[in-house]
């Protein structure tokens, strides 16, 4: 029997609580529900990191924790708010972070499956920084999954943890769900989800694969 997957979620801001972190909690609550282990790397984490660069990796052991478990991962989540229209320096600084696995066995993010989420005030922020984490993605090996989220955030979308508009809330969990079920495909086991259901709807997480717009 294969071992759960382990999905390491990589985002947020400097502001506690922030949508974009929340947003991220919620794809590794589904993540965790499709049979994932789950490691968060939130905004207070990420805010500790200095500046990537050669040999910074000795100087932070918030650097060594996300290098480690990077190293680790059968996939990954990573949320960004869209500052200006790309991708915020906060997550980016974090995502050059990866570069310390160049030398490894495994390079990088080869092979694994990467989901992404976007939030920001305006939409056209949201569709740019989302092009622009695949690129990251793709640049880093990784293979970036089929349905990025992207979220205009208002106020009230997220409270204590949870999304108000269920919208949103399925494209978090789908994005979750689809890290964790390609995950378990790599490990040659079939997710809890994909055994339950494999119709074009999942039955067991009560959400369908299409978006909601056009169910």
């Amino acid at each position: 029997m294969t071992r759960n997957p382990y999905i390491v979620g990589i985002g947020g801001t400097i502001n506690p609580g922030s949508g974009t972190e929340c947003a991220l909690q919620i794809a590794l609550a589904s993540a965790k529900i499709s049979g994932a282990t789950v490691r968060l790397f939130g905004g207070a984490e990420l805010a500790a990191l200095p500046h990537y660069g050669p040999g910074m990796i000795d100087r932070t052991t918030v650097g060594h924790a996300l290098v480690d478990a990077v190293r680790r991962a059968d996939g990954v989540i990573i949320a960004s708010p869209g500052y200006h229209g790309t991708v915020s320096g906060l997550v980016k600084n974090a995502i050059d972070f990866v570069e310390e696995t160049a030398r490894d066995e495994r390079v990088y993010l080869d092979g694994l499956p990467v989901g992404l989420i976007v939030t920001a005030y305006g939409w056209q922020a949201t569709g740019t920084t989302l092009g622009t984490l695949r690129s990251m993605v793709h640049s880093l090996r990784g293979w970036p999954t089929p349905f990025g989220a992207t979220i205009k955030v208002s106020p009230g979308l997220f409270q204590d943890g949870s999304c108000t508009d269920p919208a949103v809330a399925g494209q978090l969990d789908l994005v979750g769900r689809q890290v964790t079920e390609f995950a378990h495909r790599n490990l040659g086991e079939a997710s809890p989800c994909e055994r339950r259901s494999s119709c074009s709807s999942c039955s067991g997480c009560g959400s369908s694969l299409l978006d909601p717009a056009f169910t």
